[in-house]
Order: structure tokens, then C-alpha cells, then sequence
């Protein structure tokens, strides 16, 4: 259930008939680079332009005919903090040169695009909620995305009605997806649903998940399969509540999910837990970290009044350990992918 920011990636483009690609980022030192459209394939080293030429790579595989193109990207999405730089950088440049070939591509295909270039040409096993929810995300709201056939519905989520604000917390501790670490946790998410009998482990019930882990010997595949399960329970509950217009109860739902997140898939770090727990303490109604962990963010529900004091404890426990001092903003539910000019 993701909510899009109101950080941006933003690509200008123009079409080529060469078969040259050709781009730049003014976020980046150095100049443009340049690839032979012909030459692109999965492994090759493009080092931060890998997610858009894997973009440019999918549509030429996939029977779209991208003659060559000059692509300017410029971002303000953190990169490493787990709020889905690279899924930005991939929806902007497919929904861009969809606009400007005049493909016709659906919301759900460039998410589809998005998530292939990430799989098959970058090399990292991620799902398709981060790039779905920068294609698809509306201003004040969530996404109740289902990942199997991906139909969403927008849930409503004001939070200045409710007096109430949702922060971000960057500890500044980069994460990389490509280490081994998020493939590893997935394979034994598959390993799970293989022994369990099933597609996948959303089709474990939650009433009958103790009877699932009793048939489960192995102790990491028994925590992933826990955690994959109650998590999928934990999206439902926020559903209902938001339906209900209970806001406020979300936030024990988030700290719920840090503690299987931390216990149970085991991808949090210190920080995180540190901001958790020390805005918990200093009177959020709930937080966890987000991304795929091991760094990176997490959010934090609070009063709205609170917000200043809750923001000032953590700085300070952050200074007492000697962490970096974590950037802070509000995580405004905004809309998603669009032409801007």
C-alpha cells in the first residue's frame, strides 16, 4: 500500500533516427553518455544509467520502436534511502518516450516496463509495487495495489484533516538492492511457498499460518514465511481501517510491521531501529522503516502538533550514538508520473 512523494524525477527528451541513445543527468559529474541502441544488452556496464537505458531496452525487446533518443534527467528523490529513486528514474523515462513515440502504453504496462528493466537488465529480483506506485499513485491518497493481476484502488489519506503528519526519517545509511541480500530474503520466500504447496505465500491463509510454519524445518524460511503472511494481513488491516476513517490506529499497525520487518525478515539496521523506537517513545502513534532495509528511511505517524518534538528527540539520540543527523520531511501523498510541459 504505498503513497507516491512529492520529490520528483523529471525527463526531458527528443527522438533520434541514428539508433544512438544519448543521456545525461544533472545530478551526475561528467558528460553525456553514449550507446549504440544495437549493442544494449542485460549486464551491460552503465553504471547510474543502467535503470533508463534498461527502459530504453525493454520497449526495443518488447516490438516498441525506439529509434534513439536524447534523455536530461534531473531528480530530487533521494538515492540509497529506500524511497524508490530507481523506480522513478525508470517509470519517467518509459512514460516520456512513451509520450513521445506516441505508444499508447497503459499505466500498468509501464510499471510492468519499469520492474522488467529492474529484473532483467539491472540484475535485481525487485517486485513491481515501487514503479506501479510512481505510474499509478493519486494525489491525497494510497494505493491498494494487488501485485498478482494489478488492480488498485485509491484509498483516501488526509492527513491534515485528521491533524495528523507523516514523517520521513533518511538516516543516511546507503543500501544497495544488488548486494545478494534482498535476492536472498526472496529466495527464501520462494523456497517457502515451493514447501507449502503454493503459487506464492499470499495464498497462505493467515488464520491457518501456525499449521503452515509447524511444516516448515528450516528456521530462516519459517521467518521469511511469517513475515510475507502477516505483513500481507497487516496491508488488509490498513485498508479497513482507512476505509473506516480510523487513521489514527494505523500507526500500531506500522510498528507492528518494523518488528516482523527487524525480527522476522531480518532487514532493518540500528538506525532504524533507533528512530522507531525513539519516536515511538516521544509519542508517534506508530512507525517502521521502508524500502528494502538495510538502511535507508523510515516513516513515522504523528500528531501534527507533536511533529517538532518528535523530529528534535530523534536528531538527539541520533547525535548521543554518533549517527549522522537524519533528514526529515513530510511525506505528502502526491500524484504520480505525468507530463509536466
Amino acid at each position: 500500500m504505498p503513497l507516491a512523494l512529492p520529490h520528483t524525477a523529471v525527463a526531458a527528451v527528443s527522438a533520434r533516427t541514428d539508433g544512438v541513445l544519448r543521456v545525461h543527468s544533472a545530478d551526475m559529474e561528467g558528460p553525456a553518455l553514449r550507446l549504440d541502441l544495437a549493442t544494449l544488452a542485460p549486464g551491460a556496464d552503465t553504471g547510474w544509467a543502467g535503470y533508463l537505458t534498461g527502459v530504453v531496452w525493454v520497449l526495443r525487446t518488447s516490438g516498441y520502436d525506439v529509434g534513439g533518443a536524447d534523455i536530461h534527467l534531473a531528480s530530487t528523490v533521494p538515492t540509497g534511502a529506500g524511497l524508490s529513486s530507481s523506480a522513478a528514474l525508470e517509470v519517467v523515462t518509459a512514460l516520456a518516450l512513451d509520450d513521445l513515440f506516441s505508444f499508447g502504453i497503459d499505466r500498468a504496462e509501464l510499471a510492468r516496463i519499469g520492474q522488467r528493466a529492474e529484473n532483467d537488465f539491472v540484475g535485481v529480483p525487485t517486485g513491481i509495487m515501487d514503479q506501479t506506485a510512481s505510474a499509478r499513485c493519486a494525489a491525497g491518497h494510497v494505493l491498494h495495489l494487488d501485485t498478482r493481476d494489478l488492480s488498485a484502488r485509491q484509498v483516501p489519506f488526509d492527513l491534515p484533516a485528521h491533524g495528523l503528519d507523516l514523517l520521513v526519517f533518511d538516516t543516511r545509511v546507503q543500501h544497495a538492492l544488488g548486494d545478494g541480500a534482498y535476492a536472498e530474503r526472496r529466495a527464501g520466500c520462494e523456497e517457502g511457498a515451493r514447501l507449502l504447496g503454493v503459487d506464492q505465500l499470499r495464498d497462505v491463509p493467515f488464520e491457518t499460518l501456525p499449521q503452515a510454519l509447524e511444516k516448515l524445518d528450516d528456521e530462516r524460511v519459517r521467518r521469511y514465511v511469517r513475515h510475507v503472511v502477516t505483513e500481507d494481513e497487516r496491508v488488509e488491516n490498513v485498508a479497513r481501517l482507512l476505509d473506516a476513517g480510523e487513521i489514527r490506529a494505523v500507526g500500531q499497525v506500522l510498528t507492528e510491521g518494523h518488528r516482523s520487518l527487524r525480527d522476522d525478515l531480518r532487514v532493518s539496521a540500528p538506525e532504524l531501529d533507533l528512530v522507531v523506537e525513539t519516536a515511538v517513545r516521544a509519542g508517534a502513534l506508530g512507525a517502521r522503516m521502508t524500502g528494502g532495509g538495510f538502511g535507508g528511511s523510515a516513516i513515522v505517524l504523528v500528531d501534527a502538533g507533536l511533529a517538532e518534538p518528535v523530529k528534535a528527540e530523534v536528531r538527539r539520540t541520533f547525535a548521543e550514538a554518533g549517527h549522522r543527523e537524519p533528514r526529515v520531511f513530510s511525506a505528502v501523498p502526491s500524484e504520480g508520473a505525468r507530463r509536466v510541459r
